[in-house]
C-alpha cells in the first residue's frame, strides 16, 4: 500500500501518499458493489479524480479497511434478504414479509421483472419504492423461503 488513511476533525477521509501529498474528502467507490464487493475499489478526490486503486479490500491494513468500510456503510443501503416469511399473493403486485440483515420489513413486488438474477445463486429484488434487496446466495435460504421464491422465478 502506497498511502495511509485517517479522518480529519470533520469526519472526512484524508489520504496521505508516500510522496507527502495529502487529499482531503476522499470517497471510496466500489467497482462491483454487488457482484464483487471486496474487489476493485477506487479512492476518489473531491474533484472526481481517482487518487488510488485497491485491488482487494482485504489487502489493506485493518485500520484503513475499517475507515473505508465505515464510509461505504454510511452511503450504501442494500438490505440482504435472509428469509421470506410470507407473500400476499403469487400474482403481482404482491406484498412480501421478509427478514433482512436490518430487521423485518414488507416490500411490494410490482412485477416479476423486478427480480433480477445476478448469477446462478444471487438475486436483486426491487420493490415499488425503488429499494433494492439482495439475496446473496439462494442455497443459503431455508426450504420454505426457496419454495415461495420459486413461484416467482
Amino acid at each position: 500500500m502506497h498511502f495511509t488513511l485517517q479522518r480529519d476533525a470533520h469526519g472526512r477521509l484524508v489520504l496521505h501518499t508516500q510522496d507527502g501529498e495529502q487529499y482531503s474528502g476522499i470517497t471510496p467507490v466500489r467497482a462491483f458493489p454487488i457482484a464483487a464487493p471486496e474487489e476493485g475499489l477506487a479512492l476518489i478526490s473531491q474533484d472526481g479524480r481517482e487518487i488510488a486503486w485497491v485491488d482487494q479490500l482485504t489487502d489493506l491494513p485493518v485500520d484503513a479497511r475499517r475507515l473505508i468500510e465505515e464510509d461505504l456503510a454510511s452511503r450504501e443501503f442494500v438490505p440482504e434478504i435472509e428469509q421470506l416469511l410470507s407473500v400476499s399473493s403469487f400474482a403481482c403486485p404482491s406484498a412480501w414479509q421478509v427478514r433482512t440483515n436490518r430487521g423485518h420489513t414488507t416490500l411490494t413486488l410490482k412485477g416479476e421483472e423486478d427480480i433480477r438474477r445476478l448469477s446462478a445463486t444471487r438475486l436483486l429484488i426491487a420493490d415499488k419504492n425503488g429499494i433494492e434487496y439482495l439475496i446473496r446466495d439462494l442455497s443459503q435460504l431455508d426450504r420454505s423461503s426457496r419454495k415461495l421464491l420459486d413461484r416467482f422465478l
